[in-house]
């Protein structure tokens, strides 16, 4: 538990080598960090979350909205949503044990539309931006009793509700849901859904290469025509048959649903701004953890949904 109401001449001491992440998450009460950038604010992001059955005494939030129009608009609904879930009227078990709202200092796009903020010529500025809003966010919030850390994007509307639960239950440093969306096939003329997330990958013969020819700041961006890498994309391993814990070894991972035990921050793996052996934020973030000596994973067969818009 926390101390609270402490005088304020009083010294915590906490001991980490007790603080621990298990398959058992829920049932050892650990603490969890949810951490999500923040550039539109989606009623569907926010009905989603509170459907998660971990429970929301061991939850604390984290948000960066950025200094845009639409992240002043963002900021306005997340705190009026934030304000009517912790009202000091709703029980302990209704609340979540903290919630952080930061403004991003830094730059961001100031479009943030699907078609702009996806475009090949601006990735390396705008995956710098978010390494250094992602890193802002995780070392202001991360605290002495955090055993996981969730980062789940502001675009992520559908999860399965035990969706905590079941990607600690693996055990892994780093793992990754495999991010779908949910779209309408206008040829067959019904539901469908489609990979979203292919930053969650296995490197391959051809992008070693391309990074060989590489200068020490140029990065290389997954899924694009103009870089061809032929890497394994998690995306496209997805088994509507296949077993939901099937787990995969990865080299690089998104951003959008990926749990991490909190000790590999606290280790120093962070989302490097900068070309980090040709790769940044996410991505660069899974090279930094592997080097660390963690193993990285994805579930190619459990699946969460981002915004279509």
């Amino acid at each position: 538990m926390i101390p609270r109401n402490l005088p304020a001449d009083h010294i915590c001491h906490y001991d980490l080598n007790k603080l621990a992440s298990t398959p058992m998450a829920a049932y050892n009460k650990e603490r969890v960090l949810i951490l999500t950038p923040m550039a539109k604010f989606l009623d569907q992001y926010w009905d989603n979350l509170l459907k998660l059955t971990y429970p929301r005494e061991l939850i604390e939030l984290g948000f960066i909205v950025p200094r845009t129009a639409d992240g002043d608009a963002a900021l306005r609904k997340l705190e009026t949503a934030v304000k009517k879930i912790q009202n000091p009227k709703n029980t302990k078990d209704a609340k979540f044990a903290k919630v952080t709202i930061l403004r991003q200092d830094t730059e961001a796009l100031e479009s943030q539309s699907e078609k702009d903020r996806h475009a090949f010529k601006v990735q390396k500025q705008r995956r710098s931006q978010m390494a250094v809003a992602r890193n802002s966010l995780l070392f202001t919030t991360i605290g002495p009793y955090t055993s996981w850390v969730l980062w789940l994007d502001g675009d992520i509307v559908e999860t399965p509700p035990t969706l905590i639960q079941d990607l600690a239950s693996h055990d892994k440093p780093v793992i990754a849901a495999n991010c779908y969306q949910r779209y309408y096939d206008e040829e067959k003329k019904q539901d469908a859904i489609r990979p979203y997330d292919f930053n969650n990958w296995v490197e391959s013969e051809e992008g070693l290469r391309i990074a060989s020819t590489m200068s020490d700041d140029e990065i290389i961006v997954e899924a694009y025509a103009e870089m061809a890498t032929y890497r394994p994309l998690m995306g496209h391993f997805y088994d509507p048959n296949g077993d939901s814990n099937t787990e995969m070894q990865l080299d690089g991972v998104g951003g959008t649903c990926l749990l991490v035990k909190a000790d590999v921050h606290r280790d120093g793996a962070m989302f490097p701004s900068f070309p980090f052996y040709h790769l940044i934020e996410t991505e660069g973030f899974a090279k930094m953890a592997k080097r660390l000596g963690y193993e990285v994973f994805g579930l190619p067969n459990y699946l969460v949904y981002h915004y279509n818009e």
